[in-house]
This record gives C-alpha cells, sequence and structure tokens, in this order.
C-alpha cells in the first residue's frame, strides 16, 4: 500500500498574524510573488510552505541560496519554479521537467503547442520477454518558440538519470530541431527522445516493435 499524504504546513501558531503576513486559510501556506515576498515587503518565505509551488528539498536550497544572493550579494537571479527536474520512483520510474501538457495548454493554448511521443522497448527487457511499449517519452513543444521544449515527460527504468541530463538541454533552451540533431546513444533509453517523430495530434500507432 502507497500512502501519499504530503506535509503539513504548521503556520497558524508562529505568530504570522501578529505581523499582518497572509497565508492561505485552506491549507496554511504562503502566497508570495516571483522573488519568495509575502505581502509584508520584509518578510520571505521558501520551501514547502510556499503556495502553488513543488515541495522538493533541492528547490528550497536553490531559492534560498538565491534570495540569500539577492539580499545581500547584489544578485537579480529568480529561482526557475518551471524547469524543475523531477521523478517519482516508484519500480518504473516517471520523470519529468518543465510544464505538464494540461498546464502548458493554459498557458500557451493548445494551437501553439506540438506534442511528441512514443513508446518504447527497453533493451533489457528483450531478453526476458518483458511488457513491451510500457515505457513512454513525450516532449511538449511550442510551436511560437522555434519549437521549444517546455516539458519532457517519460516512464521507464533510469527515468531519474535521463531526466536530469535532459533538465540542463531544457534549461539551455533545448528545442525539437536540436534533439533531432543529436546524436543517440545506442541501445539507451535516453535514445528516444533523439528520435520522437510522432506526434500527438497525428493519432499514429506510436508503439515500437523492438527495441
Amino acid at each position: 500500500v502507497l500512502i501519499a499524504i504530503g506535509r503539513d504546513a504548521c503556520t497558524r501558531n508562529i505568530g504570522l498574524q501578529t505581523i499582518g503576513v497572509k497565508i492561505n486559510e485552506k491549507n496554511g501556506k504562503i502566497p508570495v510573488n516571483d522573488e519568495e515576498q509575502t505581502n509584508v515587503p520584509y518578510v520571505y518565505a521558501i520551501g514547502d510552505i510556499l503556495d502553488g509551488k513543488l515541495e522538493l528539498t533541492p528547490v528550497a536550497i536553490q531559492a534560498g541560496r538565491l534570495l540569500a544572493q539577492r539580499l545581500y550579494g547584489g544578485s537579480s537571479r529568480k529561482c526557475d519554479y518551471i524547469n524543475v527536474p523531477t521523478t517519482v520512483f516508484t519500480p518504473l520510474e516517471y520523470g519529468s521537467c518543465g510544464f505538464p501538457e494540461e498546464k502548458a495548454i493554459e498557458e500557451y493554448g493548445k494551437q501553439n503547442l506540438e506534442v511528441y511521443h512514443s513508446l518504447f522497448w527497453p533493451l533489457e527487457w528483450t531478453v526476458p520477454g518483458r511488457d513491451n511499449n510500457t515505457c513512454y517519452a513525450k516532449i511538449i513543444c511550442n510551436k511560437q518558440d522555434n519549437n521549444r521544449v517546455i516539458g519532457l515527460h517519460v516512464l521507464g527504468p533510469n527515468a531519474g538519470e535521463v531526466t536530469q541530463g535532459f533538465a540542463a538541454a531544457i534549461k539551455c533552451g533545448l528545442t525539437k530541431e536540436l534533439l533531432d540533431e543529436t546524436i543517440g546513444i545506442h541501445p539507451t533509453c535516453a535514445e528516444v527522445f533523439t528520435t520522437l517523430d510522432i506526434t500527438k495530434s497525428s493519432g499514429q500507432d506510436i508503439t515500437q516493435k523492438g527495441c
């Protein structure tokens, strides 16, 4: 049995109401602007306590570092809460970076997006003949911005390792053309992202015959 209960924001009894810091009454979390500043200008919040942000330790560490650099080091860099690589470490891992498809549609409009996807079969699964076409890869591209990759999703072995590598490329402005120009390492799971050619809108079959 897998129970995902999340985390509780313990903000109601630490005196925030005394200085006027607003919290989301439903979940106790704190709304902030893009510089982690609350409604009270001299109060900042970072990490899991933020309303609508990712509950991930590396995100909190990065946000804290950047906040300190802005407050005391003259920096202007802000934390990127969109292009965050993350993985669900279930027996078949799921990794993602950037927008989910639903959020991308909300942000950019369905007509401005192209989604490429494919099922795939890891080489090590071919010997025991295990579960062909169980793994899945998808990228979401913004057609209005040179087909820039704004979302990457992978379900398969070592998805965390795959996602971490592609996350750096996405931060550098990865496009579909650059992926197509990248030579894949055969036979790896990550190679599938260099050969994606079927769009979701086409409705074509995405099953694979082999690794």
